[in-house]
């Protein structure tokens, strides 16, 4: 186990705890490990740049640990009215969609890269702000409601969307280019 995917597990252990904290109605605490979360996974990926200690594991571990974050901040701040419930849904459909052809390509015996595009890096940006700023705001006791947040949902789902998309378009070029070989 090196430094990177020491700092991607241990993201992966905060996300029960982040969850703990919503539920419990402590946003402050939440937030509080929402950044650390955060700074985890920048530190990680440098980590394994300046230590050339990039590994096949942490390849998986790395969006897992995204996904999961992500995924379960989303789901909690909806239940509990933070976050849209229709945005919810956009950004947990597009995750099953892309481990669903992911699951097809393997089954298919379809070779495939796993490289996040610049689109999907924005959109994960997107995602994570919009859990920070509903954590911001629950954290001091401000209202999750206004022009400006509402336009970072619809960016975030637009952003979803259109990433979604890419990873659809993608998919099907691979199952193509195989149809063509056989």
């Amino acid at each position: 186990m090196n430094v990177p995917n020491t700092l991607t597990v241990l993201r992966i252990i905060l996300v029960p705890i982040i969850i703990i904290f919503l539920i419990q109605g402590q946003y402050l605490s939440a937030l509080l490990l929402f950044v650390i979360a955060g700074i985890t996974d920048g530190l990680d990926g440098f980590f394994a740049r300046v230590l050339k200690q990039k590994s096949v594991l942490g390849s998986y571990l790395d969006p897992l640990a995204d996904k999961t974050l992500i995924s379960s901040s989303f789901i909690a701040l909806a239940v509990m009215g933070g976050i849209p419930a229709w945005l919810t849904v956009i950004v947990i459909s597009r995750d099953f969609i892309i481990l669903l052809g992911i699951s097809v390509l393997a089954l298919l015996s379809i070779p495939f890269e796993v490289k996040p595009t610049m689109v999907s890096k924005i959109t994960t940006a997107f995602q994570l702000l919009a859990i920070f700023l509903v954590l911001l705001l629950s954290a001091f006791h401000f209202q999750v409601n206004g022009t400006w947040i509402t336009a970072v949902f619809w960016i975030t789902a637009l952003l979803t969307i259109v990433s979604g998309m890419g990873y659809l378009i993608r998919g099907i070029r691979y199952i193509n280019s195989e149809s063509s070989r056989a």
